[in-house]
């Protein structure tokens, strides 16, 4: 189903200037739509969003390129179960760095083999990663070695025993 009035597709089109935007994002109605569609199931052709939106594949397609521009979408990627794949244990650590070298430690530390997330927190620690390994001595090695990382005073590990949850995709 296509729009059948051009102005409102190029209105709808990524160099417009936005008129219903949805808070401070940056993001008017049509994108947050879009994302949903695209976060839903990232495989899905623009023609169908398209179609579900009532606006043509070019605004959508305009749309996504201009999202990818501005990094509101970062890339697609599938949902993969990693506990399937081999990726036994997932552990919860967090960190205190002295000497305020915090961000130089934690972008070390997110290169790192395992890491899925990296964290500055408020409290009494100064961050929290995230990482799945395939067995214990994959962990073992990541533990010993943020520890013998300098400015590490502490890494206080969390073995995960089961996942209750675990998806980053959020209502937009």
């Amino acid at each position: 189903m296509q729009s059948g009035n051009r102005n409102l597709d190029k209105a709808q089109g990524s160099g417009a200037k936005r008129t219903e935007e949805t808070g401070r994002t940056g993001i008017d109605r049509l994108d947050a739509k879009i994302l949903r569609e695209i976060q839903r199931e990232g495989r899905v052709p623009y023609r169908r969003v398209a179609g579900r939106l009532g606006v043509s594949t070019t605004t959508v397609s305009a749309r996504v390129s201009n999202l990818m521009g501005r990094k509101v979408v970062r890339g697609f990627s599938a949902d993969i179960d990693f506990q399937k794949v081999g990726y036994e244990i997932t552990a919860v650590t967090e960190i205190l760095v002295s000497k305020g070298k915090l961000l130089e430690m934690e972008r070390e530390i997110a290169r790192l083999p395992g890491v899925c997330a990296v964290y500055d927190v408020t409290g009494e620690i100064d961050g929290i990663v995230v990482a799945k390994f395939r067995d214990r001595e994959e962990l073992s090695r990541f533990t010993k070695g943020l520890m013998a990382m300098p400015f590490v005073d502490r890494a206080n590990t969390h073995v995960v025993l089961t996942t209750v949850r675990e998806d980053f995709r959020l209502p937009l």
